[in-house]
């Protein structure tokens, strides 16, 4: 028989000790004392046959016991504790493993543009969100407090473009753009960014939210939408996209599903069939751009075009998936259903925080304009000793129309002022002469002798532009929110003296021209030939501001740039 194995470990040993110590511990391990003393572990009594698939551990007796050498050398510092740490080494982080998340406590320097392409320099730790950034610039430039400001993400070298949410973390954004990338962050207006929650019933068509409306065919399309928003969950929506296939230029076009689980497209026309539905992006884990240059980067066949970027793509359009609508209002109703589907409650929460800020003054100070919107403005009839808000939508209309004749006759009592006392815009050598100062709208006392009028007093207005072209007003407004209402005034480029009113109604934008006119030496503005007239351009932006006239809806936005 053979005798016991000398490296044979006893059982009082547990085996997660052995092998966790490794060739080190086998030098210090003794073995127990037994109580039968060294003969009866000799005769090999009580010893458990050793199996050839248990690991040994071998004790080695050539050497005496010693201490670890680890305890009797001096405890040096690491000279590069850098280095240990993925996360923070500029060697093992790669693009490919990722960045590290910015450390609390830290500040960072973040750069944000204008749209005139100024940059300022901003301090923000990693807890600094988007929406206290802008709460920073507007204080800074002065602007007109409300929530419609918002920090844009621009990526101009793949033509991406989204929207920070209010609660993002700006560092943190920021570090997840690939080293020398042209990205950027831009300040600017976004009328768009909470009208999900103003007029969600035009922004989800019937037709794209068919199939709840079939599971709930007891319920309108507006209530249906709206309980959806409450809950903070998003509808089901579907339409054709087209999809570009991946390291081809060919679009193809094909049926998409968002549904809970994701999104999907059909391999097989319209089928919901789970056989012929393919599962085609991780929504939570991406981010969703509008896509600024399609035809001329990608070839999309529409302008409409957007990108699901998931987070590991940093650089290049290697990973990208590019979509393309048919028109803008498919791909608002897209866009605003993939924010609800990755959001969900946090992007009513966001909108929840914008309005409860408006009603709280930002800064201390004399209060600012406040911006004219559809809640600022109730109709009120002040024919009585004091005045009362009119409720009765056909009041409201009356009493419009009967607003719209007393422009009229205060515009034609102050086309019968002299000459020099209008308000109309006058060249630059022209003077106040020896008019009336009883006559004058003046505030600061009278004017002197030979003092020159402004020759256009609507250009310091921020709704005017001066002269910009059609295709950068389109732009412009595009970029700042097609929402109805949204507007600026600009000069004409086809009739010298004329101005262009740039409307946007209905996700489209259209131009109105107006041009001025002159009767019995007075200078006026129409642009209805005539038949309603305005003394200057402020007088005509703020009628339609309160009255719709001619146009298809009335002024609510305008366009804005500020200077960082």
């Amino acid at each position: 028989e053979p005798g016991p194995t000398q490296g044979a470990r006893p059982p009082s040993l547990p085996t997660d000790n052995a092998m966790e110590g490794g060739a080190q511990q086998s030098s210090l391990w003794e073995p127990p004392a037994q109580d039968g003393g060294p003969g009866e572990r000799d005769g090999g009594e009580g010893l458990p046959e050793v199996k050839r698939s248990q690991p040994l551990f071998i004790h080695s007796s050539s050497r005496p016991q010693e201490e670890p050498r680890a305890s009797s050398l001096p405890s040096i510092p690491n000279p590069f504790p850098e280095l240990c740490s993925p996360s923070n080494s500029p060697i093992l982080s790669s693009p490919a493993l990722g960045q590290a998340p910015p450390r609390e406590g830290t500040s960072h320097v973040v750069k944000v543009f204008g749209e005139d392409g100024a940059c300022r320099s901003l301090e923000a730790s990693a807890a600094t969100t988007a929406r206290q950034l802008c709460e920073t610039l507007v204080r800074r430039t002065r602007a007109l407090h409300d929530h419609s400001w918002a920090l844009v993400e621009l990526h101009q070298h793949l033509a991406l473009e989204r929207c920070l949410e209010d609660h993002e973390s700006v560092v943190e954004v920021q570090s997840s753009w690939a080293p020398g990338a042209d990205s950027r962050f831009v300040f600017r207006k976004n009328f768009a960014k909470y009208e999900l929650f103003k007029s969600s019933a035009s922004l989800f068509p019937e037709v794209m939210v068919s199939s709840c409306l079939e599971a709930n065919k007891s319920m309108a399309h507006s209530e249906l939408i709206q309980n959806f928003l409450n809950s903070g969950s998003c509808p089901e929506v579907q339409g054709f996209l087209q999809l570009r296939e991946a390291g081809r230029k060919v679009w193809k076009r094909f049926h998409f599903s968002l549904r809970r689980s994701g999104l999907y497209y059909s391999t097989k026309g319209t089928s919901k069939d789970p056989r012929h539905l393919q599962y085609f992006a991780d929504l939570t884990e991406s981010n969703i751009y509008y896509v600024t240059q399609g035809k001329k980067l990608y070839g999309t066949p529409t302008e409409f075009g957007f990108c699901i970027k998931p987070h590991k793509v940093r650089s290049g359009t290697k990973g990208l998936k590019l979509l393309c609508s048919e028109d803008e209002q498919s791909r608002s109703c897209w866009m605003a259903a993939f924010r609800l589907f990755k959001y969900g409650m946090q992007l009513y929460r966001n909108y929840q925080q914008a309005q409860a800020r408006l009603s709280q003054p930002p800064w201390i100070g004399p209060t600012p304009l406040r911006s004219v919107s559809d809640n600022a403005l109730v109709a009120m009839d002040f024919s009585g000793c004091t005045g009362r808000v009119i409720e009765n939508p056909n009041e409201v209309l009356t009493a419009a129309l009967e607003e719209a004749q007393a422009w009229r006759k205060k515009t034609t009592h102050r086309y019968s002022l002299p000459a020099a006392c209008h308000s109309s815009p006058l060249s630059a050598g022209e003077t106040w002469g020896q008019c009336p100062v009883g006559s004058l709208p003046w505030t600061g006392g009278p004017p002197k002798p030979d003092t020159p009028v402004p020759a256009a007093i609507h250009r310091t207005q921020p709704w005017f532009h001066g002269r910009i072209s059609r295709e950068d007003t389109q732009q412009l407004i595009g970029r700042q929110g097609l929402v109805d209402g949204v507007f600026l005034v600009r000069e004409s480029q086809r009739n010298p003296k004329g101005f262009v009113l740039s409307l946007c109604h209905l996700q489209r934008i259209k131009h109105y021209l107006i041009l001025p006119s002159e009767e019995e030496g007075r200078l006026y503005f129409t642009m209805d030939d005539g038949q309603t007239r305005f003394a200057d351009l402020i007088q005509l932006v703020e009628f339609h501001q309160i009255n719709r006239g001619i146009l298809p809806c009335k002024l609510r936005h305008y366009c804005t740039c500020v200077a960082l």
